[in-house]
């Protein structure tokens, strides 16, 4: 198991930086669970949904292990999300979008994969429009719940 962890962690720092080009991080102002909370409101707020809150930190407690922070809100817009799966079902591994809330040295962060990202990614023809829709609401949520 050790072996598995071990090589799981040297792909992953390798492969740290080619994730990251994709990623827009932003600090937050406020605990985890503060801008967790912010960041659910909004999506409600906008009339999108939240599917789901995924606290790493609390499933890293449950098999005795400590980690900082670490919260993944799974949300969507089915008017928006529909159709890009209808043109392209492998985008259904990106959508529901995802927005990870942790704390990186005392520091709240807030990112989430640049919706330009996945347009290349999945090469959905004609929806310019929509990720740039996407992308627009992106850039508000987050920047409500960073608290800019």
């Amino acid at each position: 198991m050790l072996r598995f962890f071990s090589t799981l962690f040297l792909v992953v720092a390798m492969a740290g930086s080619a994730f990251a080009q994709g990623l827009i991080v932003k600090q937050a102002h406020g605990s985890v669970a503060e801008t967790v909370d912010k960041f659910t409101a909004a999506v409600e707020g906008a009339g999108a949904k939240v599917f789901a809150v995924v606290d790493h930190a609390k499933g890293a407690m449950s098999v005795g292990a400590e980690i900082p922070p670490a919260t993944v809100v799974i949300f969507g817009n089915p008017k928006l999300g529909t159709p890009l799966i209808a043109a392209n079902p492998q985008i259904g591994l990106d959508l529901p979008l995802k927005v990870l809330v942790w704390d990186e040295g005392g520091k709240t962060m807030i990112g989430y994969t640049d919706p330009a990202a996945l347009k290349d990614r999945y090469g959905v023809a004609g929806a310019d429009k929509t990720f740039a829709t996407i992308s627009g609401a992106l850039g508000k949520l987050t920047d409500k719940a960073a608290g800019e």
